[in-house]
This record gives C-alpha cells, sequence and structure tokens, in this order.
C-alpha cells in the first residue's frame, strides 16, 4: 500500500456549513493517516483544502497530475459541488471513491448542516452521465467499520489497476508446441490493454545461466547446503545442474529488474531440461517467492492472472498457477488444485518437501517441486481471451483434506463446484488458475471496471 498514491478532495458547497465541513476533513484526514495511506491534499493550492467551486477543478486536475497519483477520493463533507466532482473524477483518469459521512439529526430550529446523501445522489448521477466508473462506500458513520473497510478495499483496487496498466511480462521461449491451451494474440494483448511482452531468446537465457552459474559456483554451493536443512534434493545427475537451479533463478531476477519486468511466461520444457540439465520449476518457486510470478508452460494469460491476483493483496500473498485436475473421490465440491511448483511461502509446515524428478514425464531431469499446500481460504483467478472477447473469472473456497498426490497440490472445497465446472467449459476457460490465500474476489469483481478492453467479469459461487 506504501507504493500507492491516493488523491485527497474533500468537496463541499458554499450553501451549507463550511466550519462543519471542515471538522469532517478534519476528521476524515486523521483516520487516513491511523490507516496508513499514502495521499496528497489538496492544501497547498486551494483555500481551506476543499473544493467548493468549479472553478477549482483545472488547478486540481494539474495537481493530481503532478503528483501522478494512483487514484482519487472524493469525500462530500456536505452536500458537496456535483459538477465539480464530475470533471474532476472525469479529467483524473485514475479509480474514484465516492463517499460522504451520514447526517446528524436536524439542529433545534429544524435546519440541517450538510445534507451530504442528497449531495452523494447528485454527483453520482453525473458520474453516470459523464460515463466515469466509481467506487461507493455506503453512507455511514466516520467511525462505522464500513468506512474502513470501504478504504481499504479501494486501495486494493488501485493496486490491481496500477499492475494491470503497467503490465510487462518476459516471454521466455516459445510456446510448446504441443500446447494449443496456451496459443494468445500478443497484438491484442498490446492494443487492447497496453501490456506488452518481451521475447526473450531461449539460447541466450540457457547461455546467461551457465555462464552465471560458473561464476558464481562457491556462492550457489553454499547456498545449496543450506537449502538442503529445510528441502530434500534427489535425482539430479551432478552438481551442475542444481547450481544452475540457482544460477536460473539469479539471472531471471537479474532480466527482471533490467528490463522492467512483472511476471514470467517460461518454456518449462524441453530446451532448458536439456541444455541445463534441470527443470525450472524449483527456481521459478524462489523466483514467485519474491513476488514476480513465473507461468510454466508458455501461459502468457497465466501470468497475467497472476499478476492481477497479486496485487489484489498488495503483493503480500503470493500466486500458485495450478491445474484444475481431478475432483475429490469423496467430496462432490472439491477439486485438486496441482502443478511442478509454487512460492516457497504457501508450503505446509508439517510436509517434507522435495526437489526430485517430475512423476509423470518419463526423461525429464530432476527439478520438479513436490509438497503439500498449507491449508487456508483460497481465490483463484483466470484471464483468458477467445476471439477478441477477454474475460476473469473469479471465485473462493477453503482448503480441505485429501489423497496425497505428487508435485504441488491442495484439495479445493467450493460451494457449487458443478457450477465452476460448467463455466469454465462453456465460456471457455483454459484449466491454468491462479491461486493464493485470503478472499478477493470483490476486489477484482470491483477492479474490473477500472480496466480498458471492455473485460467482462464472471463470479464462482
Amino acid at each position: 500500500m506504501e507504493n500507492l498514491k491516493l488523491g485527497f478532495v474533500p468537496i463541499g458547497k458554499f450553501v451549507f456549513s463550511h466550519i462543519d465541513a471542515m471538522k469532517y476533513k478534519k476528521q476524515i484526514e486523521e483516520k487516513l493517516k491511523r490507516w496508513n495511506i499514502n495521499y496528497v491534499s489538496m492544501d497547498k493550492i486551494l483555500p481551506d483544502g476543499m473544493v467548493r467551486d468549479q472553478k477549482h477543478v483545472e488547478v486540481v486536475i494539474e495537481f493530481l497530475n503532478k503528483e501522478k497519483v494512483d487514484g482519487v477520493f472524493i469525500p462530500h463533507c456536505n452536500f458537496g459541488t456535483e459538477g465539480a466532482a464530475g470533471m474532476i473524477a472525469k479529467k483524473s483518469g485514475v479509480p474514484v471513491l465516492l463517499w460522504g459521512p451520514r447526517d446528524e439529526e436536524p439542529l433545534e430550529d429544524g435546519t440541517r448542516l450538510r445534507d451530504t446523501l442528497c449531495g452523494l445522489f447528485a454527483t453520482s448521477k453525473v458520474l453516470h452521465k459523464l460515463n466515469v466508473p466509481f467506487t461507493y462506500i455506503e453512507n455511514c458513520r466516520i467511525e462505522d467499520i464500513a468506512f474502513k473497510e470501504g478504504v481499504e478495499k479501494f486501495m486494493s483496487v488501485i493496486s490491481v489497476v496500477k499492475e494491470f496498466k503497467n503490465m510487462r511480462l518476459g516471454q521466455i521461449g516459445s510456446r510448446i508446441d504441443f500446447f494449443w491451451t496456451t496459443i494468445i494474440n500478443e497484438s491484442e494483448l498490446l492494443e487492447k490493454f497496453g501490456i506488452e511482452i518481451l521475447p526473450i531468446d531461449i539460447v541466450d537465457f540457457i547461455k546467461q545461466v551457465k555462464e552465471n552459474s560458473e561464476k558464481n559456483k562457491r556462492k550457489y554451493i553454499e547456498e545449496f547446503k543450506k537449502t538442503k536443512e529445510k528441502i530434500n534434493f534427489s535425482g539430479f545427475e551432478n552438481e551442475n545442474s542444481i547450481l544452475n537451479l540457482f544460477s536460473m533463478r539469479d539471472v531471471m531476477f537479474e532480466i527482471a529488474n533490467k528490463e522492467k519486468i512483472n511476471a514470467y511466461a517460461i518454456q518449462s520444457f524441453m530446451s532448458i531440461c536439456k541444455e541445463l540439465g534441470v527443470m525450472v520449476e524449483f527456481a521459478a518457486a524462489m523466483v514467485s517467492d519474491e513476488g514476480i510470478p513465473v507461468a510454466a508452460e508458455t501461459d502468457i494469460h497465466g501470468a497475467i492472472s497472476s499478476i492481477i491476483l497479486q496485487a489484489s493483496s498488495f503483493n503480500k500473498e503470493k500466486v500458485f498457477l495450478a491445474d484444475l485436475t481431478i475432483r475429490h473421490p469423496k467430496n462432490d465440491n472439491a477439486v485438486l488444485l496441482w502443478h511442478c511448483s509454487s512460492p516457497i511461502s504457501m508450503i505446509d509446515k508439517d510436509c517434507n518437501p522435495e526437489v526430485s524428478n517430475h512423476w509423470v514425464l518419463p526423461g525429464i531431469p530432476s527439478g520438479s517441486c513436490h509438497w503439500k499446500l498449507k491449508d487456508g481460504e483460497m481465490t483463484i483467478l483466470r484471464f483468458d481471451g477467445d476471439k477478441g472477447e477477454y474475460k476473469i473469472i473469479c471465485g473462493e473456497g477453503k482448503t480441505v483434506s485429501g489423497p496425497y498426490t505428487k508435485n504441488v497440490y491442495a484439495w479445493l472445497e467450493v460451494k457449487n463446484w458443478k457450477q465452476w465446472e460448467k463455466k469454465f467449459i462453456e465460456s471457455p476457460y483454459i484449466h491454468h488458475i491462479a491461486t493464493n490465500y485470503g478472499k478477493y474476489t470483490s476486489i477484482i469483481e470491483e477492479s474490473v471496471k477500472y480496466l480498458p478492453g471492455n473485460i467482462k467479469f464472471e463470479k464462482l459461487d
């Protein structure tokens, strides 16, 4: 949240009490400070730091652009000036939060100080008229939990929108020839959403990994010794293949830092396996654990899904790109989340993690991850496109007990698996889904309204 900047634009109207409006401006600011919200006020550019006239619009927009805010909060400290609020929201070009404190009872003489709710209706009408998407917190008291939760949710929405609009993916290697499900339209992603994909030549990548491995051999040997204390390694043909795991991780970090990449899609096999003597999965686990998602099998849309979902938690909860694999043998509403890698921080503390050979791919060298994921509530998300139309599907569930299986896994229980299955089959979506710990569906749903490209949101119950 510290990387986000909120434009705090309190608004009032001259016919209502300015003193009372300023009282609420101060109280709202105190809350933002207490919640560690990074914000910029209008105190430097407006009398009393409050918009009260249409003529304030241009100076506010100029200031917000200069400060490069990621979102705008327009609290109605009384009725507000709806035209000014509408134009600030439209011209800012960032997500907009609308709220005002609930009014007290009329004064003894029958007059009222604010009429905030009435003003909110007026502003919302203007925003609709101007085709400006906005987020609304119910008209509640400043001490109500709904206000705090609403602001926190909006900051999460800002995080998603910011990450999406600044997305740059690294594609290491071409699409695997028999993975037709990962065919994407790169040009469309750029034109519709501004998503850049940087092709990284796999020959150059492998060369860089080898050179780096030799250069840092001693360092990686020591790191491997420490890693073995927590994770069992087996099936490796020689020392170099193990060192290449750590080298691959560092090369991916180096490229990401240099090229401003926020996620990878990597060709998991065969070239890397043959040339480096190791699978990419444990290297991907280490990179993902540092907040740079790595989508296996050159799944570009999977990488996009991972960025969106991770951003909903301010990048605190890392993402596992899983297969929806098989239904639970005894629980009709549970399904197996499975793949060959996940962030290390997701490992269940009671399991014995291992890095070894893949169980279903003969002749593939070691490097595949084997561990159970920790228990908890989870959100799943998939960004996908077909024939020029793009969708995001999102839902929630919780882990449940189930049979042991190879590689990285968790059994996820949802309310209505039949509905999930039908939507994935008929929409259609690929079997790869991004998942993390927590409940973020409402954040994602709210975020979609601010994303470019007319993305459709589908909710899974």
